[in-house]
């Protein structure tokens, strides 16, 4: 089995997230009864008339970009022959583009996400970068994509708005000639007269028309102009992480400072309090009361520094500082309840905080084999597998091993994922009992 991490959760929310359709408020309307008598349709009319001055703009800036396309387009219509200078003008156009282009959709974006709000109230995020952000060739694909497709398509909205009222008032022009309607033409009130009334049964579907048309308009304006759910909730991991780092060594380095502190003053001063104790020991006289009592507190005095001595080394052994993991963990077994072998082939050292890592979790890890596994014996080994520190305990005992016994397997997995590693655990009924953990070898 593997341990769940806490970063593995995030990813899978975030995947989960990202299946999720950007759809606008407006089209999520379209299906409510109340559609044509709520503010919707005003809300999509809006956006949609809005839209034709910033096309206009849109228009006009891409047109002076691509002017050079449009000589050499003219040109070529034209029937003319092209000379170098001619096609030289198409890698001007694109370079002009590629340059100035996101400067021109920039302000354009901001716009667009503002009028966004008619159609989707929903916060957008989005980022503003350079030339080397994503988000800023997106914000230009949207631009090019509203001066070209959008005529297209708002010029067909416009055509079935037109016929529509055309048809509706086809009676009462068509005393002044023949009107054409599109799809036939009308000399007499009577032959117009059904256009009109499929024109007024029509009509209805008019603003779910328009609400359809804003609401794509809408989804593709947000997909374009804001950053998407995986790379949003990527940029937030990272964050995370990097502020998990941050306190990881804030710890790491609080924890030295502690054990610092004991070791060179309560536990100076303790051993000094100790041979003074001794020496007022040898003064007195043997069997005398106050002789008991100094003895007594000598012996309270040593039995307190060695735990003060326990304490340091629980907080930060010197050995792991001084001589790295692999003495360590020797260490380690040295005083471990049951025999265990250490097999560290370990060249070099990887980050303090990884290296701190790898020694406590091979240590609650070897408590834990100690209290629930039977077992007699076990083997810890450490090395390095590319960029990874990999160290795995072993142990014959009876295996089970189950996180939701509140065995500190919960407690390993939390402590892997804060260093952003992973942690793998076999333990079949019968054992034996397999703990992997696999750590980055270097700093983030």
């Amino acid at each position: 089995m593997e341990l769940a991490l806490p970063r593995e959760w995030a990813q899978e929310a975030g995947e989960a997230r990202a299946g999720a359709a950007s759809v606008a408020a407006v089209l999520h309307a379209l299906s409510d009864r109340r559609f044509l008598i709520s503010a919707w349709p005003w809300r999509a009319w809006a956006f949609l008339v809005s839209t034709v001055p910033v096309g206009i703009a849109a228009g006009i800036a891409v047109g002076l970009l691509g002017l050079p396309w449009l000589v050499v387009a003219d040109r070529v219509l034209n029937g003319e022959q092209l000379t170098l200078s001619g096609l030289l003008l198409v890698p001007v156009g694109l370079v002009l583009l590629g340059t100035l282009g996101p400067l021109v959709a920039a302000p354009l974006a901001d716009v667009e996400r503002v009028r966004l709000r008619l159609v989707d109230a929903r916060p957008l995020r989005y980022s503003r970068g350079g030339y080397t952000d994503a988000a800023t060739w997106r914000a230009l694909g949207y631009v090019l994509l509203l001066v070209t497709a959008g005529p297209v398509v708002y010029g067909g909205l416009l055509l079935i708005v037109l016929v529509d009222v055309v048809w509706i008032i086809a009676p009462a022009v068509v005393a002044d000639g023949t009107v054409s309607l599109g799809i036939g033409t009308a000399a007499t009130t009577r032959e117009a007269v059904p256009y009109a009334v499929a024109g007024l049964v029509l009509l209805p579907g008019v603003p779910y028309l328009a609400g359809l048309v804003a609401g794509l308009h809408g989804a593709v304006a947000r997909a374009l102009l804001g950053t998407p759910e995986t790379e949003g909730l990527r940029t937030e991991l990272g964050e995370v992480a990097r502020s998990r780092a941050r306190l990881v060594d804030a710890f790491e380095a609080e924890r030295r400072r502690i054990e610092r502190d004991l070791h060179d003053g309560a536990q100076q001063r303790l051993v000094g309090l100790t041979l003074q104790l001794g020496l007022a020991r040898v003064q007195l006289a043997d069997g005398s009361p106050e002789s008991a009592a100094v003895a007594d507190a000598h012996e309270q005095a040593k039995g307190l520094m060695v735990e003060l001595r326990e304490l340091i080394h629980g907080i930060h052994p010197q050995v792991l500082a001084d001589l790295g993991l692999p003495e360590a963990l020797r260490d380690l077994a040295d005083r471990a309840p049951i025999p265990v072998s250490v097999r560290a082939e370990l060249t070099d050292r990887p980050a303090a905080h990884l290296e701190s890592t790898a020694y406590f979790i091979v240590a609650e890890a070897l408590t834990n084999v100690a209290k629930h596994s039977g077992a007699s014996s076990g083997q810890v080994t450490a090395e390095r597998s590319g960029d990874t520190l990999v160290v795995e305990v072993v142990d014959e005992g009876g295996g089970g091993a189950d996180p939701s016994r509140g065995t500190g397997l919960t407690g390993l997995a939390d402590r892997v994922a804060v260093v952003g590693g992973r942690i793998l655990l076999s333990s079949p009924d019968g054992g034996p009992t397999r703990l992997r953990v696999e750590l980055p070898w270097s700093d983030r």
